[in-house]
């Protein structure tokens, strides 16, 4: 079984490019250029060195003591949380604005949930110089408003979205629209895994870095590379894409993808994909979506902005169809105890969407040589309202 897709953008079923007519030329040159460029060498030399010396990785593998002793298993965080911005997004935006760059483009969009897309997309753009719009759900601007005056004061443009249910698939969509009527200076950095071929595929290349460093700092901390599990939660899933990459075709690692519940899968204030979706299109590509039975999105439900969106990459599509990883999801409460918890036993507060990865670990039944890696994918000042109303709620 391949894992990866192949030369039309497929995972199996999934995948592709379901495109209007106006984004044909944009995608067509991405798909015949986007493998030369970021294989060469000096794009390679170049992302390299950012990812050092700008982002500062490599990101540590934390050996958590009591998070291990409490669940009698080998519990380690993979801190991409303690990446420049704060999140997994950096690795894909230096990405792709070298991609950019390189394109001749003088203008980047992007959209964002928690916005720590949005972020990173503003952060590479002022080091590189360049105009940035970035698409955000008006809902996500009042709940995640540190990180939309950070992209502000990065030189970010933030245009609310009041369409829809206000959050990321319609910021997405304005995206879109965006990219369609300005294809010749536009680039369109999306943040997540899903969007039309190429984007699956070179978003992942981009967080591969991610599962490239557990092999090695796995090697260093324990004499093998490959963990037993690797936990991480999904909403389109691109920081999960990273973890995963370089464990895909190793069957003996479990490979967990936590899902948001929201209020309880059955309850119509959700975002669990896998269990509430069927394979649709979405922004441009086949996947698993929520739908309903004529084929209208039904808008999903997640207290995590980065999660709360009404399908998956088409990566992970695959891996659930093909079982080759466990689909789980945690809810709003459940997401919240785990990121109390962490906080308090190890003095690190992980993002909503972290939580959720996190939360897993009263799912599973370990053992106790095991060695599990949890993704961390970024850190939670951007939610501590959500957290201070829960705290005050629990003490």
């Amino acid at each position: 079984m391949n894992y990866q897709s192949d030369d039309k953008g497929y995972y199996g079923i999934f995948g592709g490019a379901y495109i209007p007519e106006m984004m044909y030329q944009n995608i067509n040159t991405l798909q015949n250029c986007y493998l030369e460029i970021i294989e060469s060498s000096d794009f390679q030399q170049e992302f390299r060195k950012l990812l050092r010396d700008y982002a500062g990785r490599p990101s540590p593998l934390y050996f958590s003591d009591r998070l291990s002793d409490h669940y009698h298993t080998n519990i380690y965080l993979k801190r991409e949380d303690l990446n420049h911005t704060g999140s997994h997004k950096i690795n894909n935006t230096i990405g792709q604005i070298l991609l950019a760059k390189r394109l001749g483009k003088t203008r980047i969009i992007a959209e964002t949930g928690a916005g720590q897309h949005g972020v990173a997309t503003a952060t590479v753009c002022a080091r590189a110089g360049l105009k940035c719009i970035v698409y955000m759900g008006a809902v996500d601007v009042a709940r995640q408003s540190p990180n939309v005056e950070k992209m502000k004061m990065l030189g970010a443009e933030v245009r609310p979205v009041q369409s829809g249910n206000k959050t990321l698939k319609d910021a997405t969509n304005e995206a879109i629209r965006d990219w369609i009527n300005n294809p010749v200076d536009t680039h369109y950095i999306i943040g997540s895994v899903v969007g039309p071929h190429p984007y699956p595929d070179m978003v992942a290349r981009f967080q591969s870095v991610i599962s490239e460093e557990i092999r090695v700092q796995l090697l260093e901390k324990t004499g093998k590379k490959t963990p037993d599990y690797v936990i991480a939660c999904v909403g389109g899933g691109s920081n999960a894409a990273g973890a995963f990459y370089h464990f895909l075709d190793n069957l003996e690692v479990k490979l967990i993808a936590v899902e948001a519940a929201g209020k309880g899968v059955e309850t119509g204030e959700s975002a669990a994909t896998t269990a509430l979706g069927q394979p649709g299109v979405l922004h441009g590509s086949k996947s698993l979506l929520m739908q309903t039975a004529d084929g209208q999105v039904i808008e999903p439900y997640s207290i995590s902005a980065g999660l709360d969106y009404p399908g998956i990459g088409p990566m992970h599509a695959n891996l659930f169809v093909t079982k080759r990883a466990q689909f789980l999801s945690a809810t709003d409460e459940e997401a919240l105890k785990a990121a109390l918890f962490l906080t308090q036993c190890e003095g690190i507060i992980p993002a909503l969407e972290s939580a959720h990865a996190l939360a897993a670990l009263e799912m599973i039944s370990f053992k106790p040589d095991d060695v599990v890696v949890v993704n961390v994918s970024g850190r939670g000042d951007k939610d501590m309202e959500a957290y201070l109303k829960y705290y005050q709620s629990v003490k």
